[in-house]
């Protein structure tokens, strides 16, 4: 990941089982996946021109998305430019290192950056980054396993971690977990 503060935008916009997704490319490389009603959400202005989904660099982007949706991707691998201090670089460089399916807490998060009293930091950065989904800030929850804030909404927080657990639909094996959304 690195770091652009300038630079050609261009953007497109997905269905997904999540609702729309804002794919957004900087120089021809993705720089932001946004859904409707996401916290933190740039104006739909600073995106760029919209292109067509078979617009480069957008079709690898949504393959590998389709093959999530559908199971059969885990792990992506797609270059990002992302776009934020080093702190926040560094908490995003550790949600891609979340197993798929699996969640860390904010304190877990905060002790593998080497920073274990920053849980309150690496949650504001976790919430400011650009490309949801892909680095998966919805696997990190609060430390009593409470399904906290999601920039994209608790909703879809729970519904992404359901669905990576292998379930497509909050039945009652979740109900653990629509327990903890609503403590």
């Amino acid at each position: 990941m690195r770091t652009t503060t300038n630079g050609t935008k261009r953007h497109t916009v997905v269905d997904s089982p999540y609702g729309p997704l804002t794919l957004v490319a900087t120089d021809g490389v993705l720089s932001g996946l946004y859904m409707t009603g996401q916290r933190h959400r740039p104006v739909e202005e600073s995106f760029g021109a919209r292109v067509a989904p078979a617009d480069e660099p957008f079709p690898e982007v949504v393959r590998q998305l389709t093959a999530y949706f559908a199971g059969e991707l885990t792990e992506f691998a797609l270059p990002l430019r992302l776009e934020g201090t080093d702190f926040q670089r560094s908490v995003w460089e550790q949600l891609a290192r979340i197993p798929y399916g699996r969640t860390w807490s904010y304190g877990e998060l905060a002790a593998r950056l080497g920073k274990p009293s920053a849980s309150r930091a690496v949650g504001l950065a976790n919430g400011k980054n650009p490309v949801g989904i892909i680095v998966p800030c919805h696997r990190v929850i609060g430390a009593s396993g409470g399904m906290t804030g999601y920039g994209g909404g608790v909703d879809r927080k729970v519904r992404l971690l359901a669905f990576e657990s292998g379930e497509r639909g909050l039945t009652a094996p979740h109900a653990d977990l629509m327990e903890r959304l609503y403590e």
